[in-house]
């Protein structure tokens, strides 16, 4: 046993917390170390790979050279992120950050002395093509120490002499109150002229003001304004600024299973993710994102629609191979490591639901009409209609045989209704989607409920559960209080639901092709508190937001999973899916309190799922 497999089961996901400049991002342990860091963009190869292995994979720690009691923060409304070592000698913070507005990606590392005087230690170890390359390391006249290796030229500059060690850059000083030293980190393209330094204090200055002056723009969430905005902020930094679009996830193959195989690359754009983005954005204010994130969506899925695919790339590449990372032994051993996804070559039929229901949501949130958006979409429901009776591989990708998923089902339901809702279409086509919704409707209500529980299943003729029924409600298949509904949620709460949280399905082998075992799914646990405050069980709703809440880590990051029995995190980190769906319940509750209350609501009418319409088949 080596010791890099020794040290792994010592971390934990929410030990990190995540820096970023809407290009790429880096992930911070709680031990100073930057383990995670991709260039140039999210999905680009990491430098720092030591997250899924050990430190010879590239890392970069400043922390106190003894023992220290260690609290952080983000500073208020934005990705600056403050931790404080407190020693016997004093107290320390490290601040870490990534500037705002410049033309390559840096990470600033400011050491601040608050009081008495610490021992300090640097230690970085620069390791291109996740974690395998050792690059050419050199010193230049300026001072800064420069990192090469293929198209890739890293800088690192700092206030303090640095020095080289067993392919480590290295410093150790000593810091006393009122002192301050800098370093950065800048990455540039090794033929290019080294990138100019810049001023720290004011680079630290322009980010905090863009993160609060962003942050001020968003709505209010009642009690709850704080942690959705820090959710928002989240978001806003898993961005892509230059197209538009969002990664569902900073990280590749944390492991939904400590010890397992369950590891996926999220370092991508989800059409699943489109409505429900959409909705936290225009709910929370944050217009300018939504038609953003909108617009990226139209022109990911723009061609052939027998092409759409349920994921793409930053920019909208398509080519999302998936690899295996032989020399990296995953994070606390669970291998493989995987980059890319496979998934993206899938047939998933809930993916056009999807993208007609954003589309549902721009219009109700007021997002101006985009022209060729209109024949796009009405190209693909043809394509749909043609193929809306085939079986998939599920909103959950899994790799096991399709089968005819009743989420997958219902979502070809949603595309054709709003097809039918749409403005600007001929009665005549109106009536054509109208017709076409009330037959999926009426197929999906005769072959994807138990007969004998009386209760919505996974999959035409299955008996297992899934929480992905949880969205019938939501996006308004059936009112909430139809029987078939309720039992299912009274089903669902029986089976799928462990110490208060929701699994995603009854998993197996013979279903998705992988060894049994995950965590709790903080997406499916929202969406029961959504259940039960459209159900009027409003106090079961608010327990729940709140508990869910409270899983958040010390600066207020959600994963994409939580394991209950080892009260841990799971999956990939930070989870877009996982704040947007922490958003949309806090409006939810909102919403519902002010019902009961009787109120007239805010002023700005908040946006739905669903227009809570006359829905077609209702009583099939």
């Amino acid at each position: 046993m080596t010791s890099r497999t020794r040290r792994a089961p010592m971390r934990r996901i929410e030990d990190y917390a995540m820096i970023g400049d809407c290009q790429t991002a880096a992930l911070v342990g709680r031990d100073g170390s930057i383990d995670w860091f991709c260039l140039p963009r999210f999905d680009g190869e990491a430098c720092f790979a030591a997250l899924l292995g050990g430190p010879e994979n590239g890392r970069w720690q400043i922390a106190p050279r003894g023992r220290a009691e260690v609290t952080r923060h983000y500073r208020d409304g934005s990705l600056v992120l403050d931790t404080r070592f407190k020693t016997r000698g004093g107290v320390v913070s490290v601040v870490d950050f990534m500037p705002m507005g410049q033309p390559h990606s840096s990470i600033v590392r400011q050491v601040i002395g608050r009081a008495g005087r610490v021992a300090m230690r640097l230690e970085l170890v620069l390791r291109f093509d996740y974690g395998i390359t050792v690059p050419w390391v050199s010193r230049e006249p300026n001072g800064a120490v420069t990192a090469v290796a293929g198209p890739h030229r890293l800088a690192l500059r700092g206030s303090l002499p640095l020095r080289g060690r067993d392919m480590r850059t290295m410093a150790e000083f000593t810091i006393a109150a009122g002192e301050s030293h800098s370093f950065v980190l800048t990455h540039g393209r090794s033929h290019l002229p080294l990138p100019r330094p810049f001023n720290v204090r004011t680079a630290l200055a322009e980010t905090e003001k863009f993160w609060r002056g962003w942050a001020s723009g968003g709505g209010d969430a009642g009690e709850w304004t704080a942690v959705v905005r820090r959710s928002l902020i989240t978001l806003k930094g898993l961005s892509f600024k230059a197209t538009g679009g969002i990664a569902a996830a900073a990280t590749t193959s944390l492991p939904e299973f400590i010890g397992g195989e369950r590891n996926w690359d999220y370092r991508y754009c989800w059409l699943r993710d489109a409505a429900f983005t959409l909705l936290a954005f225009m709910n929370a204010g944050f217009r300018d994102e939504a038609r953003d994130w909108r617009d990226w969506l139209l022109r990911a899925v723009a061609g052939s629609p027998d092409q759409m695919q349920i994921m793409y790339g930053l920019a909208g590449e398509r080519r999302l191979d998936e690899w295996e990372v032989p020399w990296l032994p995953g994070f606390a051993g669970s291998a493989p490591v995987r980059i890319g996804n496979a998934a993206a070559g899938q047939l998933q039929l809930d993916v056009y639901g999807e993208v007609a229901d954003a589309q549902a949501v721009a219009r109700r949130g007021g997002l101006s009409i985009v022209k060729h958006g209109v024949a796009v979409t009405s190209s693909w429901l043809e394509h749909l209609r043609r193929i809306w009776r085939q079986p998939d591989s599920g909103i959950w990708e899994v790799r096991g045989p399709p089968q005819h998923f009743t989420h997958s089902k219902v979502m070809c339901w949603v595309a054709f209704d709003r097809a039918a809702r749409a403005p600007h279409i001929s009665h005549k086509a109106r009536e054509r989607w109208r017709r076409l919704a009330a037959r999926v409707h009426g197929e999906i209500c005769r072959h994807a409920v138990d007969p004998k529980g009386g209760h919505f299943t996974q999959a035409y003729g299955s008996r297992r559960l899934d929480a992905s029924l949880l969205l019938l409600a939501i996006v308004g298949f059936l009112p909430p209080d139809d029987p078939r509904l309720v039992k299912t949620v009274a089903a669902i709460e029986k089976r799928l639901v462990v110490d208060g949280l929701v699994l995603r399905y009854e998993s197996d082998r013979q279903l998705d092709g992988l060894p049994k075992g995950e965590g709790a799914f903080l997406a499916c646990s929202f969406w029961l508190a959504d259940n039960y405050c459209l159900m009027g069980r409003l106090e079961e709703g608010r327990a729940l937001f709140r508990r869910l809440v409270g899983l958040c880590n010390d600066v207020g990051l959600l994963a994409e999973e939580y394991d209950p029995r080892a009260k841990r995190f799971l999956g990939n980190f930070p989870q877009a899916f996982s704040h947007v769906a922490l958003v949309n319940s806090a409006y939810a509750l909102k919403r519902a309190e002010g019902a009961r209350l009787g109120a007239a609501g805010p002023r700005r009418r908040a946006v739905a799922r669903h227009d809570r319409g006359p829905q077609h088949g209702d009583k099939a």
